[in-house]
């Protein structure tokens, strides 16, 4: 199995089980704010799950290319960064791991563009 498609499942995984956390143990424990920012962090990390398996297979289709590798592992960042600190400022308050969600939103962004190029690259777009 390739390393980008066990991520995948192990971030979709983990996501599906964590959404289920948030509806049926933290409803109630946490207000509807701090919910909503955990439920945020589960949100991006299925969207990223879903895009690393895509990576997988541009990984296969687009061979000699490094950019969907990257991507794949922006990917990976931008979850545990953007994600995480969300989950643990939505369980903990602490606003001060507010200032690590930008660098996983950065990471999911640079994904994104590297994943364009090599998609522009593939269709001879950009050399």
């Amino acid at each position: 199995m390739d390393l980008r498609m066990l991520w995948a499942a192990v971030l979709g995984g983990t996501g599906v089980g964590l959404g289920a956390f948030g509806a049926h143990a933290l409803r109630g424990r946490l207000d509807e704010r701090r919910l909503a920012v955990f439920e945020t962090g589960v949100r991006y990390q299925m969207y990223h799950a879903l895009a690393l398996f895509g990576v997988a297979a541009a990984v296969v289709r687009l061979p000699g290319t490094v950019l969907p590798v990257i991507a794949g592992w922006c990917f990976v960042a931008g979850t545990l960064l953007f994600s995480g600190s969300l989950y643990l400022l939505a369980i903990t308050n602490r606003r001060g791991l507010g200032a690590i969600t930008p660098v996983g939103g950065l990471a999911f962004v640079i994904g994104w563009v590297l994943l364009a190029f090599a998609a522009m690259r593939a269709l001879s777009v950009v050399v």
